[in-house]
């Protein structure tokens, strides 16, 4: 009767290990790539919609003069900037009833004839003009 030898492989690349016997990978860069491959495909789609939150808060950033609160736009021109409604953050509904919708700290609410109203969230020890 002959004992069957079984060399271990590593997970990345299927070259032979050489060393302790728990060993799973051949080198960093192999252990590296493995677990990128095994993460990348789950963080996906939370990396697209983080993307997608990070621009849409650059486009509102991007509509406001230096040092003002709040601001107006119209949604044609958020569109063209590549803002997407779909993506926010959280909603603020005020005492009047107005629902805002924020990303982050940049915050918009729908007016009449598609115009928004673009406010800056109010910091607790940040006295401003916007929303708190």
């Amino acid at each position: 009767m002959t004992a069957e030898i079984t060399t271990a492989k590593c997970l990345a690349c299927d070259k032979a290990l050489k060393g302790r016997t728990d060993k799973k990978f051949c080198d960093d860069y192999c252990r590296n790539n493995y677990n990128n491959q095994l993460k990348g495909a789950k963080n996906n789609v939370v990396r697209n919609i983080n993307n997608a939150l990070g621009k849409n808060r650059r486009v509102l950033e991007s509509c406001f003069k230096s040092g003002e609160e709040i601001a107006k736009t119209t949604k044609e021109k958020l569109l063209e900037k590549g803002f997407q409604f779909k993506y926010m953050t959280h909603t603020y509904t005020n005492k009047k009833g107005n629902v805002y919708f924020f990303c982050y700290d940049l915050g918009y609410m729908p007016l009449e004839n598609d115009w928004y109203l673009l406010v800056k969230r109010k910091e607790a020890s940040a006295p401003s003009e916007g929303v708190n």
